[in-house]
């Protein structure tokens, strides 16, 4: 799996009485999978409360209503590690932007943390289907014949366009 690094973060919480802190972020690109994804990482600076989520909303690169997905927390967890579904369009130094609310178990607001995430590299460097196929890693007969994994009609989205 091939990282590319995130950068540019800034952190909004309450402060002294805050849960967590960002302990990490990045954009991972997975080459053999042909994926693109957002990680952050919070460090807990409290126990984990019975019944707490995070419910992050992350700009879509793609275009259109933000991404919006939530998590259940766990006590005892050493680290919660929240992870994008996979993107698309991602564009180099681009800032994309990132909350997460973290809710009580009656869905109170506990917590908000903003970042922003930016990627090192287009997206346009992942081939444009997974190099490989199956529980055995099989090489994926979409691109055979094609070393560089391209294919004439490309990873099959239409990105809006930058500029």
């Amino acid at each position: 799996m091939l990282a590319g690094t995130a950068a540019l973060g800034a952190c909004r919480d309450s402060g002294k009485d805050a849960l967590f802190e960002i302990s990490g972020r990045l954009v991972v690109f997975n080459y053999r999978e042909a994926t693109l994804t957002y990680l952050v990482t919070l460090n807990p600076l409290k126990p984990i409360g019975e019944g707490q989520s995070a419910v992050t909303t992350m700009d879509n690169p793609a275009g259109g209503p933000p991404l919006v997905f939530a998590k259940k927390l766990f006590p005892g967890q050493a680290k919660v590690t929240i992870e994008s579904p996979p993107l698309e369009c991602v564009v180099k130094d681009r800032p994309y932007k990132v909350s997460i609310r973290i809710e009580g178990a009656d869905k109170t607001v506990l917590q908000d943390i903003e970042t922003t995430m930016v990627s090192a590299q287009d997206q346009d460097m992942l081939p444009d289907r997974p190099l490989v196929v199956g529980p055995g890693y099989d090489p994926n007969p979409e691109l055979a014949g094609r070393p560089d994994g391209r294919l004439p009609g490309g990873r099959g989205v239409a990105c809006p366009v930058t500029g």
